[in-house]
């Protein structure tokens, strides 16, 4: 008997959580395997700091996407395990800034080409031209959805061509180096 789907699996909303199941277990299933303690998080945070040393949390939060409040403790545990420092900001005492360690460094460099080599996995049934076009149109959709700020946040604008910090609130993205 050929059983029915229900609507949900042609949602994008199931879909794209779905997908995002799929990128996290070969992601964290890699990471063990190399026996790199690191999660996809702690992987963008540790990203986005080398890209931009002195980066401070609720910059860093509107780079990856992550609340500022979870973020926190993603920032602690990197801290703990040493690969991450905080210090005071040369221009708000108020606020901490973030740097990697060496340790970080080291643990960044040998987990990013892991990390650059598994991202064909987590498209595995599309060809080159279904994944460019694929990232594209996630792109564009991102874009959109940033425009409705519905987390309230003002802080994420993804843009494919890259950039940097536009102002204090809003920060350009280059999506194509955070995994």
């Amino acid at each position: 008997m050929e059983q029915t789907l229900s609507e949900i699996h042609t949602m994008p909303g199931h879909l794209i959580r779905r997908l995002n199941q799929i990128s996290t277990a070969i992601f964290s299933d890699r990471m063990a395997a190399e026996n790199i303690k690191l999660t996809p998080v702690q992987f963008a945070a540790l990203s986005e700091i080398e890209a931009m040393p002195g980066i401070d949390q609720a910059t860093l939060a509107g780079a990856i996407a992550y609340d500022r409040v979870t973020l926190g403790g993603v920032v602690d545990r990197l801290e703990h395990k040493e690969l991450v420092r905080r210090t005071i900001s040369p221009n708000d005492r108020r606020a901490r800034v973030l740097s990697l360690t060496a340790n970080g460094v080291q643990l960044l460099n040998k987990a990013r080409p892991i990390v650059k080599s598994l991202q064909n996995n987590i498209l595995l049934g599309l060809d080159i031209k279904e994944r460019d076009l694929f990232l594209h149109l996630l792109i564009k959709a991102i874009e959109a959805g940033n425009d409705l700020n519905l987390w309230g946040q003002n802080d994420v604008i993804i843009n494919a061509a890259g950039g940097g910090i536009t102002d204090s609130r809003r920060l350009v993205c280059d999506y194509h180096h955070t995994y």
